[in-house]
Parts: structure tokens; sequence; C-alpha cells
């Protein structure tokens, strides 16, 4: 039986986005099974629109430059790489009832589900991160 990591995104920033698909793709890259549950801001993460554009922090500006100089891929790169990878995405149902996001609204590859959904891959988690 392979290991799981279970990740909820609860954050919608770059630097969360960047913390969550790291993460994600890493050890989805050692074999381990994975699934992020995205919810409340954390559904930027995977919105059509908005994961293109993850506002960097005030004052952190200079991050980018240091990303584009190690070659670090942009959050729709790690998007791509971890679902490529096998990474299971769940969106939040009751955040996007709440905020009116329709399964379209999000990226293709998505299921949608509510908490109990993600608890059914979490009860067998070797590890749970929250970002």
């Amino acid at each position: 039986m392979s290991k799981r990591v279970a990740i909820i995104a609860s954050n919608g920033g770059l630097f969360d986005a960047y913390k969550v698909f790291n993460i994600a793709t890493a050890a989805a890259a050692t074999d381990q099974e994975v699934a992020i549950f995205f919810t409340f801001e954390g559904l930027n993460l995977i919105h059509k629109e908005a994961y293109q554009q993850l506002p960097m922090p005030e004052g952190k500006e200079h991050y980018a430059e240091g990303f584009q100089k190690a070659n670090i891929p942009a959050i729709p790169e790690l998007v791509e790489m971890a679902q490529d990878m096998g990474v299971k995405f769940i969106g939040c149902q009751m955040t996007m009832d709440a905020l009116g996001l329709e399964k379209a609204d999000l990226l293709d590859g998505i299921e949608v589900g509510g908490a109990v959904t993600f608890l059914d891959f979490a009860k067998d988690a070797d590890v749970t991160l929250t970002f």
C-alpha cells in the first residue's frame, strides 16, 4: 500500500500555491498518493482565471526575479505537473455554493465534493498538511 498525503488548501495567494503544489508534486514524485482539498480562498488555486494571476504578497516583489533566475515553474505549470502525476484535486462543494462557483469555473479534471469526500481519503493518510 502506498503512502498517502492529504493537503488542505484554504489560502489563495501565490506563496500558498507554491507551498501546496511543491509538496504535492514532491510527494507524487516519490510514489505517494496525494489529494488536495481546495476550500475558501484555496479555490483560487484551481480557478480557471484566478490561478494564472495569483497576487504576490505586498513587499515580496523581489521573489519574482528569484523565481525566474532559479527556473521555478509558474503556478499553471505546477498545476499541470501535479495533475499529470495523478494528484487528486477536490474542490469544496460548500465553499463553491457559498461563492456561487460552478464546476465549469474550475480547471478541468477537478472533482467536486464535500468534507466527507476529502475525509474518506484523509482517514488513511500518513501525512496531513494545511496551507
